[in-house]
């Protein structure tokens, strides 16, 4: 028998609900104030429950998820974090395309190319004024990487006009596919943020395109095929924006590198050729003569409440001041169209692991005796597969001055594992978190190990993100990499096991036989960081010549 809220989106308005039994839900496990395995393990089971139906904000279902959370958090004896309310509604737009009613082809000389949705491409509108988006013969554009960036000397829009055209995007930085990238030619190996999907629609939009469309490599994107379309062939989110995302690009996109080289082809380019061009400083955009797209995107929008789930110990000494420990509790849902029985996007790694962990965190604060000087808040975002939408929101509406957040710790898709020597800070080198993280690791006979994948742009591809971007020094530590039971090759196994074949996929389920040895050692360390900087007076700020120290110093220029 489980206990829930009745969930109040089902009379339009999102609420703290009065708790009923329901036998839909799963109950609440009974657990520990020590960090352990069991407790882990049994959150992550029932935040992954089949019932849950995927965790797809604004559904009932993963409602009734953040419902679960806030639940959770009052009975480990966590208080509401924002004014009375365990919740912060995240205003939202559903944008979802119909795809049997909607179109999207490529005008060639050699007739027309219509790549089928979505084997061999997906797209969208982001626009939600109006139901049905139309773009009509919009010449097509090569235009390299779509990037600009001053510090670099690139621009791969100069002296080309794409207002009203197509651009054809390559996923990624310039020079990141190089034998021996030069780490000061876009940091080399390691994505930028221009190498992020995310930012060359923002770019096009920028630069007055009317359609963007990125090119798939399975290398380059650091995810196959499988992973763009499961996250773009269904809903898509948006904050509620005034405008109704007019600025926005009209079509968004991606297309197959199979689909791209026929493209090319026949618009008599060779993709290959200028995709090493497109590398080169200098490089120069390419008309894609001969070739146009027309799309036709009819569209149901839909309004939504979805919320973010926040709870508080509150602090001793100081409690106006925050430490964050976050996670997004939001997944994929349900696609009825995806191969196989299975159609329910559990999420048990992405991020019910996340969830289970930062709540475990929560519960061991909230039995301290006595209190930690600052106040620990456990936050589980919304909409974090959508675009980071959640913790955007509270980035742009925080529940407190971002000044009297001291620091935060975001939790994502941390893999089930053994012990090891080390653990993982992606997008290392930033800030003086890293300084405390590695003296409490020295603590465990453990250090700090760079990302090992740092091209595929993980530090830009999570919540700690959004607040980074308002200055908050915010710290992404993803696990151990180099196992005490098969070292370094071990740790890559089980990640490349779980890209290939879990990640974003029906397949990320619980499972029983997990070793949480490894999660149980990190939430420890985690734990204890966050317990130094709680009943201390220290302010950890980025490191000096990082983009977002200017940010942190004009924020903490204001009264603490």
């Amino acid at each position: 028998m489980g206990i829930v809220g009745r969930l109040s989106i089902l009379l339009g308005g999102i609420v703290a609900a009065t708790c009923v039994f329901a036998d839909t839900y799963p109950g609440h496990p009974v657990t520990k104030p020590d960090i352990n395995a069991a407790d882990l393990s049994a959150r992550d089971k029932a935040i992954s429950d089949d019932a849950f139906q995927g965790r797809g904000p604004g559904t009932v279902a993963g409602e009734a998820a953040s419902q679960w959370i806030a639940d959770e958090m009052k009975r480990i004896g966590l208080k509401p974090g924002n004014h009375g309310s365990y919740f912060q509604p995240v205003p939202a737009v559903n944008v979802t395309l119909q795809a049997a009613q909607s179109s999207l082809v490529f005008n060639t000389q050699q007739g027309a190319l219509t790549p089928k949705f979505p084997d061999d491409t997906v797209y969208w509108t982001p626009r939600f004024k109006t139901n049905a988006v139309k773009v009509a013969n919009a010449p097509l554009v090569f235009v390299g990487y779509g990037v600009i960036a001053p510090e670099y000397h690139w621009n791969d829009y100069a002296g080309v006009d794409v207002k009203g055209k197509t651009v054809v995007i390559l996923i990624n930085d310039p020079g990141n596919e190089d034998a021996n990238p030069d780490p000061n030619f876009f940091k080399g190996k390691a994505m930028t943020y221009y190498g992020r999907w995310t930012y060359k629609y923002e770019e096009a939009s920028r630069q007055g395109a009317a359609a963007a469309i990125i090119v798939h490599e399975t290398a380059p994107a650091a995810y196959g095929w499988q992973v763009v379309r499961n996250s773009n062939s269904g809903n898509k989110s948006w904050l509620d924006a005034k405008d109704k995302d007019m600025g926005m690009v009209p079509i968004e996109g991606w297309i197959t590198l199979d689909t791209a080289k026929d493209l090319f082809k026949r618009a008599g380019l060779d993709y290959e050729q200028l995709k090493v061009a497109a590398n080169k400083p200098g490089f120069k955009a390419v008309a894609m003569n001969g070739e146009t797209l027309s799309a036709d995107a009819h569209s149901t929008i839909t309004h939504i409440k979805t919320r973010n789930v926040v709870g508080v110990v509150r602090g001793s000494k100081h409690p106006d001041q925050y430490i964050l420990y976050t996670a997004h509790w939001d997944h994929l849902g349900v696609k009825p169209d995806v191969a196989g029985p299975d159609k329910i996007y559990n999420g048990a790694v992405d991020n019910g692991m996340g969830d289970s962990s930062i709540l475990e965190i929560g519960e061991a604060f909230a039995h301290d005796k006595p209190a930690p000087g600052r106040s620990i808040a456990i936050i589980c975002w919304t909409m974090e597969e959508q675009g980071l939408l959640g913790s955007q929101y509270f980035a742009e509406h925080p529940v407190w001055p971002l000044s009297h957040i001291v620091a935060g710790i975001n939790l994502d898709a941390n893999m089930p594992e053994g012990r090891a020597r080390d653990m993982i800070v992606v997008g290392n080198g930033a800030s003086e978190l890293e300084d405390m993280l590695a003296d409490v690791l020295k603590t465990q006979g453990r250090t700090i190990t760079s990302d090992p994948q740092p091209e595929k742009g993980g530090f830009y591809r999570s919540d700690h993100i959004s607040l980074a971007k308002v200055g908050v020094p915010m710290l992404d530590p993803g696990g151990g990499y180099d196992l005490i039971v098969g070292g370094t090759e071990a740790g890559h196994a089980v990640r490349e096991d779980y890209l290939l074949h879990h990640y974003h996929q029906p397949s990320d389920e619980w499972k029983a036989d997990w070793d949480l040895s490894g999660p149980v050692q990190d939430l420890d360390a985690l734990y204890t960081l966050g317990d130094e900087l709680a009943n201390d007076d220290n302010w950890p700020n980025w490191y000096p010549g990082n983009e977002f120290r200017a940010i942190r110093d004009k924020t903490m220029a204001t009264t603490k």
